[in-house]
């Protein structure tokens, strides 16, 4: 009989228990938290970079089958860069190399972006193109 009467007592506390502690909740909002900020931050990385492949695409669909020089294509690279803000690379950085028939466009960079304290985020880009002459 004294048996039965515990056992009714914590079957009867299990049932009521529902839902989540507080602290279940704020390690669940911490957690989320970490991801939404870390979106944050590399939002502006991805859409500068979009900047720059937009004017790797510009620049074959202006030169593609015209007689360019290698200067030529630098300088609209430079151009496209000044006009859209570009901070992270310069013309300088972007490699013009001859191949047959026209130019390769090339770069290769790397983009760091701090996160928390002394952790950073390191995002690779690689943009090529070639204008055929």
């Amino acid at each position: 009989m004294m048996k039965n009467r515990y056992l009714q007592r914590s079957q009867g506390s299990i049932s009521r228990q529902s839902g989540m502690t507080t602290l279940g909740l704020i390690i669940l909002v911490c957690f989320v938290g970490l991801f939404v900020y870390g979106g944050i931050r590399l939002l502006p990385v991805y859409l500068e970079d979009r900047k720059i492949a937009g004017a790797f695409e510009s620049v074959e669909e202006e030169f593609t089958g015209s007689e360019a020089r290698k200067r030529d294509i630098y300088n609209a690279m430079y151009k496209r860069f000044d006009v859209n803000s570009v901070r992270v690379v310069t013309a300088k950085d972007v490699v013009i190399s001859k191949v047959d028939g026209g130019y390769d466009v090339e770069i290769d960079y790397e983009n760091r972006v701090p996160f928390i304290a002394n952790v950073s985020f390191v995002v690779d880009f690689k943009h090529k193109t070639t204008i055929i002459l």
